[in-house]
């Protein structure tokens, strides 16, 4: 019923038009074609004026409406070190961006209005002006260039890798339809090495190398958790196709490309106890997180930093999130402590001897990095391949 109700709707307002396009084309003919032109010359442009004025407004009070939501002021603050020169160069760029934006629309349609169509109005060519065009060349130049280079100085600064020895935590993500997988070095500090035809299914998704000394205490997380204050740098790969790793709370955008490891560098600063207080001070965030529940929790007690995928990557695509957690040194160093490496839960007792060379069905003690690897062959990477495939 509704969606008839939409058809007759739309029919009746086709029908409407055509008929003011007819009696429009006959009150022409009875006042004469040159009035007719004059009076729809300054209907339209009297009529830009108007929405010019919409227009404008509309853009201003919609920003300044979602700014807090949408354009990162208010509460959603940068929750990294690096963010706040982002947010600078995007409020540089946006004041003299909006100015242009403004004046411009302002004088195209007052142009459009006061340069009408009228009679006895005659044209002038004005074929050249040098001060006229010095002025509209040189000084968006000027602002170009400073934008430019204020751009290339942040880039630079957050694009950067880390320097040899430097105290560094490094995680990998990796993209595939649909999830994320998040692994993490162990005691050595150290991710080992991983190749795509090393690939088990249900016991080795991501083909991490067990010949590598560093591969045998990495463990693959369930949520990512990292310390307030230190530098972390994340490998991102893809296993399929096109992903992107996107922390939006921490200015962390970066596409995961298969076959071409991409990485990112950022330095938390607000733990997510401390985020949640910035949004404690916001009436917007003291309200019920779910409508139908009054009583329930408010939305600045239920919110988390996430992982989202920001790479349109198939029909589940939306399912790729995760949950991200900033905590203190010290609960990171207790969370930590808690993993076990994915050896030792998905490889341990579930893999005949003779997969991996050095297996002999327990795990190697990773306290003690020498004993990894005894007998691994000089191409470890490829080696258990077979091996592991028979042994399914």
């Amino acid at each position: 019923m509704t969606s008839l109700i939409i058809l007759l709707s739309v029919v009746l307002l086709v029908v409407v038009a055509v008929q003011i396009g007819r009696i429009s084309e006959l009150s022409s003919k009875i006042r004469g074609e040159e009035a007719a032109q004059d009076e729809s010359n300054r209907f339209h442009a009297s009529f830009g004026l108007y929405f010019m004025v919409a227009f404008l407004v509309f853009c201003v009070g919609s920003a300044l409406y979602y700014k807090n939501y949408m354009l990162g002021y208010g509460p959603l603050k940068a929750a990294s070190e690096h963010g706040d020169s982002i947010y600078l160069l995007f409020n540089t760029t946006l004041f003299f961006t909006g100015i242009v934006f403004i004046l411009t629309h302002i004088a195209l349609f007052w142009f459009a209005y006061k340069y009408r169509a009228q009679k006895g109005r005659k044209v002038l060519f004005l074929p050249h002006d040098n001060k006229l065009e010095v002025i509209w060349t040189a000084i968006p130049a000027v602002v170009m260039c400073g934008l430019v280079v204020g751009g290339l100085v942040v880039w630079n600064d957050v694009m950067g890798d880390v320097k040899e020895g430097e105290d560094v935590i490094e995680i990998e993500a990796t993209g595939e339809q649909y999830l994320w997988s998040i692994r993490y070095p162990g005691a050595d500090n150290a991710l080992g090495t991983k190749y795509f035809k090393n690939i088990v299914p249900g016991s080795n998704n991501l083909g991490i190398d067990y010949n590598d000394p560093k591969s045998m205490d990495d463990a693959i997380v369930d949520e990512i958790v990292l310390p307030k204050g230190k530098k972390v740098r994340v490998r991102i790969t893809a296993k399929d196709v096109l992903h992107n790793f996107y922390l939006p709370h921490f200015q962390v955008k970066m596409d995961a490309i298969p076959g071409l490891p991409t990485y990112f560098i950022f330095t938390p600063k607000m733990t997510t106890e401390e985020y949640r207080m910035e949004l404690k001070k916001y009436p917007e965030y003291n309200v019920p997180a779910d409508p139908n529940e009054p009583t329930g929790p408010k939305k600045w007690e239920v919110f988390n930093y996430e992982l989202a995928c920001a790479e349109l990557c198939g029909k589940g695509h939306f399912s790729m999130r995760k949950l991200v957690k900033i905590v203190s040194n010290e609960e990171y160093q207790k969370w930590l402590a808690n993993q076990k490496s994915s050896f030792e839960t998905n490889i341990q007792g579930k893999v005949e001897p003779g997969v991996y060379p050095w297996y002999k069905g327990t795990a190697v003690p990773v306290s003690d990095p020498k004993t990894s690897v005894t007998s691994a062959p000089a191409d470890s990477t490829k080696a258990p391949l077979e091996k592991a495939t028979k042994s399914k």
